[in-house]
């Protein structure tokens, strides 16, 4: 993995002209790029002031001229995928290649579930030595903390293949992997993760501060957050140099800065812009869960962000839903099932679930059957890559396919039952590994006990009827939510339920009065 950087925009904006009357591209135009189909295929660089720049793919040219800042931007027609083509750049010099394809191009972003690599992943040796795949083409943005957006990154395409996929996003090459079978085309990933990372840290500056409620939850807190970490910086900088002096051994381990919001999208995805997509696949939400009602707006105000700054519509925009997880209080399974809690993690389930209808063109993988308890990175991702390439072949090319798991829709109470129906329930419903698990109910009173769950439908098996002998008069039902839950609502079609509730009663994370 590259070492961290933390640089200002001038670094990189004195880099760009340091060969001067020499055109200069971005690192994302480099020998096995994919370029997107179907869309007008954007280039840019940086040149002497009038100078004549000429970009030619397979043939087809434009000549461009840097405006008083030095940068060009040159626009070819869109093209249908194929290739491999060459591309040239020519001004007083030439940069050329020749093995561009034309095809579909996908982000894979998020935090340390997104950036778990191929080689580290549940029985991924028979999946990497059957890599090799040339309309696979693979590019990683190097990590990169910065104050303001960078212009370029320092990076190369690759082919996917047994050198060079164990590396890679185990998420990102698995969804790639599927869709390239499906659509038979190019598929290129732009995989840009950082472990740990909240999502603020991925949105811009100004999208932050014009909001009022992150301005004052979000941006206002970082300053003092800064000047604590200033102040036990000084103060193990004095203990280490005292220590040194003195011939003592140091093992204190130096304060960390935390995250500065907008520090990734600076250095991660402006730079990116505005290279053609087919959209993103997005895996984080463990650094917010303990804010997930905030991440009911923030998830989707940062959507709308990208969208704003590519400028390429409302591209496909797919999450994972966060897997089952109970590390953080190392409950046994008896203490996990003795009773309904309240659950930070079941509300940011419920947010990220929320962005499907908040916006068009979202999606979400669910993947309630691949976490660990003590583990907050299950290394099972195929089906987590899998999933979200039913929901790209479903949401971006619009095949006619089941590509989701059951969703809550509606439910009726009555005769002390409360019966549920959803959608995307495929070929219908089944409860796996025998009676259903993961309901809860609760009565005007809103005390929580587990219930018994059945399965109707007057044609197939299409809806749940929820009941307890210990609620006669039932309000809200709950499923699967708990920080780590036990669940077996499928459809028939091999696709897990999304854990939700019914009530809307007030959330454990919403901010005090």
């Amino acid at each position: 993995m590259s070492p961290t950087r933390v640089l200002p925009t001038c670094i990189l904006a004195a880099a760009a002209f340091a060969a001067q009357a020499d055109v200069k591209i971005p690192t994302l135009f480099t020998e096995h790029m994919v370029l997107q189909q179907g869309k007008p295929l954007q280039f840019w660089g940086w040149a002497d002031k009038d100078e004549s720049v000429t970009v030619e793919l397979n043939g087809i040219k434009s000549t461009v001229t840097p405006g008083s800042s030095g940068r060009w931007q040159a626009t070819l027609p869109a093209r249908k995928a194929g290739g491999p083509y060459k591309l040239e750049f020519r001004a007083r010099n030439t940069i050329a290649y020749t093995d561009v394809m034309v095809g579909e191009v996908w982000i894979c972003s998020g935090q340390s579930n997104m950036e778990w690599p191929l080689g580290s992943s549940f029985q991924a040796q028979k999946d990497i030595a059957a890599s090799a795949n040339p309309m696979i083409r693979l590019f990683t943005v190097p990590k990169l903390k910065a104050e303001s957006p960078v212009s370029d990154v320092k990076g190369s395409w690759q082919v996917a293949g047994p050198e060079t996929v164990p590396g890679f996003s185990a998420v990102g090459y698995y969804f790639g992997r599927d869709l390239q079978k499906a659509r038979g085309v190019a598929i290129g990933l732009i995989h840009t993760s950082w472990g740990g990372s909240p999502a603020e840290v991925w949105m811009r500056e100004e999208v932050l501060t014009s909001n009022p409620r992150y301005k004052a939850e979000i941006m206002d807190t970082y300053a003092p957050q800064r000047e604590r970490f200033e102040q036990a910086l000084a103060a193990w900088t004095k203990e280490s140099a005292a220590a040194k002096a003195e011939g003592k051994p140091f093992t204190k381990g130096r304060p960390n800065a935390g995250w500065r919001p907008a520090e990734l999208y600076n250095g991660m995805i402006a730079p990116l812009i505005p290279y053609g997509i087919a959209g993103a696949i997005w895996y984080q939400g463990e650094s917010n869960a303990g804010r997930a009602e905030q991440y009911r707006s923030l998830y989707t105000d940062m959507i709308r962000n990208w969208r704003a700054d590519f400028g390429q519509g409302d591209f496909t925009f797919l999450g994972v839903q966060l897997a089952p997880f109970d590390g953080s209080r190392r409950r046994s399974l008896n203490e996990i099932t003795a009773t309904p809690v309240e659950s930070n993690w079941a509300e940011l389930r419920e947010a990220q679930s929320l962005s499907t209808t908040a916006l068009p063109n979202v999606g979400l993988a669910v993947i309630t059957d691949v976490g660990h308890k003590d583990d907050i990175h299950p290394t099972v991702k195929e089906p987590v890559g899998a999933r979200l390439a039913l929901a790209a072949r479903k949401i971006a090319y619009k095949e006619a396919i089941t590509a989701s798991g059951p969703v809550y829709k509606a439910m009726t109470s009555a005769g002390g039952k409360i019966e549920l129906t959803f959608d995307n329930v495929g070929k219908g419903l089944e409860f796996q590994g025998g009676r259903g698990m993961g309901f809860a109910i609760c009565g005007e009173d809103r005390k929580w006990v587990w219930a018994d769950a059945e399965l109707a439908g007057l044609i197939g098996k299409t809806k749940v009827v929820v009941s307890s002998p210990q609620v006669p008069n039932p309000v809200a039902v709950r499923y699967g939510w708990s920080d780590f839950p036990f669940v077996n609502l499928w459809n028939k079609n091999g696709l897990p339920a999304s854990p939700f509730r019914t009530d809307d009663f007030p959330m454990i994370t919403a901010p005090k009065k």
